[in-house]
């Protein structure tokens, strides 16, 4: 495969070029990611930039990305692939008409066209091992799979091919980079961990969370931003039961410069905080506590 990437500085420059700021030690499992085909593991809470941190590899590398989103429930049909029954029994029906005005066509025959690659529904884990094109997988929400489909990931990544009885072995021409995110809503089994590079993303401190905000809103100034991401901190230090993600940080900077803030009282913030917090639990705590804080 390519190297996508001459060193570990010029990866975290080329995420800055598309607005995802990140430290120099994200920036080296990147790197080595590449060099030594190993996919990133990546946990952390939700809302800390784990699937967007695929996102802006890809873009940043003008690489095609591809995602496979995670649930439960997903099975081999739905990661891999799967054989477009609807179009192979349409070729039957039709093969049977011609059948009856006088063709034939023996069944070995008929079996081989309908198991072909016009029949084939190449799902996201064949299309990013059969890419010719720099291709970066993002496996989304790993941690919400049953551990049958996570053996499954860990073959596909361990030996980059995959088997279609029909067709034979389709293996990688061109290695993928691949990203798994995990929220930790359960334990991953040790091989895939061993498999993967380890990165764990959280919460940036307000310093550069207020780079983020800078890059990312337009317009805002120097003093809205770093209000906005030290009122965040201050919000997720609390015992909430879900603490604003960046995305939210984001949107509510954005709403705040709509509304034509300068600056944040209590009461701005209070009036606003559903834009940045989604339990009502925690939108009345905030306000309460940002309330007491301002008048304590």
């Amino acid at each position: 495969m390519g190297e996508r990437f001459a060193s570990t500085d010029a990866v975290r420059a080329g995420l800055g070029s598309v607005d995802y700021l990140t430290d120099q030690a994200t920036a080296a499992v990147v790197f080595l990611a590449d060099r030594l085909d190993k996919p990133v593991l990546v946990e952390g809470p939700a809302g800390t930039g784990k699937t967007e941190l695929a996102k802006s590899v890809a873009a940043m590398s003008g690489s095609r990305l591809i995602r496979l989103q995670c649930y439960e429930g997903l099975d081999e049909a739905k990661a891999l692939y799967e054989w477009n029954y609807r179009k192979q029994l349409l070729r039957i029906q039709a093969q049977a008409v011609s059948d009856a005005g006088g063709g034939s066509r023996g069944w070995g025959d008929l079996e081989g066209d309908i198991f072909s690659e016009e029949f084939l529904l190449a799902r996201p884990l064949l299309e990013a091992i059969r890419s010719d094109e720099p291709t970066v997988l993002l496996v989304d929400e790993v941690d919400r799979v049953e551990v049958e489909t996570e053996a499954l990931l860990l073959e596909v990544l361990s030996d980059w091919q995959v088997s279609v009885p029909e067709l034979g072995t389709v293996r990688a021409t061109r290695i993928p980079l691949v990203f798994l995110t995990s929220n930790n809503t359960r334990d991953l089994s040790e091989a895939l961990k061993r498999r993967c590079l380890y990165l764990h993303l959280d919460y940036p401190d307000p310093e550069r969370e207020r780079e983020i905000v800078l890059a990312r809103v337009a317009g805002i100034t120097e003093h809205l931003a770093d209000q906005v991401a030290r009122v965040v901190r201050t919000i997720r230090q609390m015992e909430l039961g879900k603490p604003p993600s960046v995305s939210e940080t984001l949107d509510w900077a954005r709403t705040l410069l709509l509304l034509g803030a300068e600056s944040i009282d209590a009461e701005t913030a209070a009036s606003t905080l559903h834009v940045l917090l989604k339990q009502r639990s925690d939108i009345a705590k905030a306000a309460r506590e940002l309330r007491a804080a301002a008048t304590g």
